[in-house]
């Protein structure tokens, strides 16, 4: 894709599709504007890469639409100096995203060859602190508890419970809450032994599968 091309796509993606509907956070339209969309979607489909929809990445998986990344990372209130947990890398685009605009990040993918292909291509783009995990995004990383932040990219029927055991004090959780095809973007906020919950709007993405999602 042409460079001058691709920069006014991304610059006409951010201004079009995301702050004209209400997204302010300046760091994370930034971040929009500057990762390179198209480099994570398939050739297929990569003419596509900038476009308002949602597109397939492989492995029965998506890569959500511009506008649903923003309004995730925004929901986030992220700072810059907290610790956050991704569930499904997918093509690693929305890892980019949360990398910039956090001080570590790990994130973990079911799927190890969506993983890998990640990993590699994130690392051609030297981008540091992520840690790549696969497994059961539905059981959290314990290992690397506690997260002031943790995203979901795959829709889960209630809020697993290793998240919020996992998150700490202050921290707050944003996902996707319902059926297998339509949900509700939630964002949980831990307080003390109280989680406080807020639905931010209709929403729809692939499930979540492990021990607390989706059974398959």
């Amino acid at each position: 894709m042409d460079l001058v091309k691709e920069t006014d796509l991304r610059r006409r993606m951010v201004e079009e599709q995301i702050r004209r509907r209400g997204i302010r956070d300046e760091r994370v339209l930034s971040a929009m504007e500057e990762v390179p969309r198209h480099l994570f979607i398939p050739k297929a489909v990569r003419h596509l890469a900038y476009a308002d929809e949602p597109l397939p990445i492989g492995e029965g998986q998506t890569i959500s639409q511009p506008y649903i990344v923003a309004e995730m990372t925004a929901a986030l209130r992220l700072s810059g100096t907290e610790k956050v947990l991704e569930i499904g890398t997918g093509s690693g685009y929305q890892t980019v995203i949360l990398a910039r605009l956090c001080r570590e990040l790990v994130t973990i993918e079911r799927i190890a060859s969506l993983s890998e292909a990640a990993r590699k291509l994130l690392a051609t783009m030297e981008v540091g602190g992520v840690t790549f995990v696969v497994g059961d995004g539905s059981l959290g990383s314990p290992g690397h508890a506690p997260f002031d932040r943790i995203l979901s990219a795959a829709a889960s029927p209630s809020v697993p419970a290793p998240w919020i055991s996992q998150l700490s004090e202050g921290g707050i959780i944003v996902l996707p809450v319902g059926g297998r095809y339509e949900q509700e973007l939630t964002r949980v906020t831990r307080a003390g032994s109280r989680t406080e919950t807020e639905v931010l709007g209709g929403c729809r993405f692939v499930p979540l599968v492990g021990m607390y999602g989706f059974q398959s």
